[in-house]
């Protein structure tokens, strides 16, 4: 029993990366195939204006850019720079420090295109010493042959579907980020990494020790 108490102490959490174009199947994943309540998906403000079926906090928070200029962030990008001009709003994201601060201690899912983005993320978990709590696996998700058509239905807004064109994700987008792919999958096609299903195996059977745990301790 000491063993299992000092090995759950010595666990680390999981900062999961999910890169992939849009269309790729990051938010299907997110919301279909990893177990309820085992991961807590960060959320980024945008100065962006809401698309039919958002909602303020759903997925983002929609704030103004002076307001988006005085948050504390872990990342920061600049989605349509390319095609900005100033007449036009600038599509700011970025995860606020709070929305990462606020679920220390869980295990965490973040969905983003551009593998730079993502090590903006890594980045600020290591200026912030979390290494020592957090393993990071980047996921890969391949896009469908046909991503473009779907990337289309969603495109709204002026610019919307250029933007989405020009946020890339290659796997020489990787190595300019200086990041390693743990897992590549394409959920699109019905095809999974047995490797991460197994680590998310392995994290819901750390979660059932530690509340077996805690029911005998307490």
């Amino acid at each position: 029993e000491a063993k299992k108490t000092t090995a759950l102490r010595k666990h680390k959490n999981t900062l999961l990366l999910c890169t992939g174009l849009s269309g790729s199947g990051k938010t299907y994943f997110i919301k279909n195939t990893l177990p309820d309540g085992l991961f807590y998906s960060l959320r980024s403000a945008t100065t962006r204006p809401m698309r039919n079926g958002e909602s303020e906090g759903k997925p983002y928070f929609f704030v103004s850019e002076e307001k988006f200029n005085t948050m504390n962030l872990a990342t920061r990008l600049w989605v349509n720079e390319a095609f900005w001009t100033p007449e036009k709003p600038k599509w700011m994201y970025g995860v606020p420090e709070f929305e990462i601060t606020e679920h220390l201690g869980e295990n965490m899912v973040y969905d983003v295109i551009q593998p730079r983005y993502a090590k903006q993320l890594i980045d600020w978990f290591r200026r912030n010493d979390l290494q020592k709590h957090y393993n990071f696996r980047i996921a890969y998700f391949l896009p469908p042959q046909n991503n473009m058509q779907t990337v289309a239905k969603r495109a709204n807004m002026p610019d919307d579907i250029d933007v989405r064109r020009t946020n890339t994700c290659d796997p020489i987008d990787f190595l300019k980020a200086g990041l390693d792919i743990d897992y590549i999958l394409q959920p699109r096609a019905n095809i999974y990494n047995p490797r991460l299903i197994q680590h998310i195996k392995n994290l819901q059977k750390i979660c059932i020790c530690i509340i077996l745990l805690l029911y005998l301790l307490f």
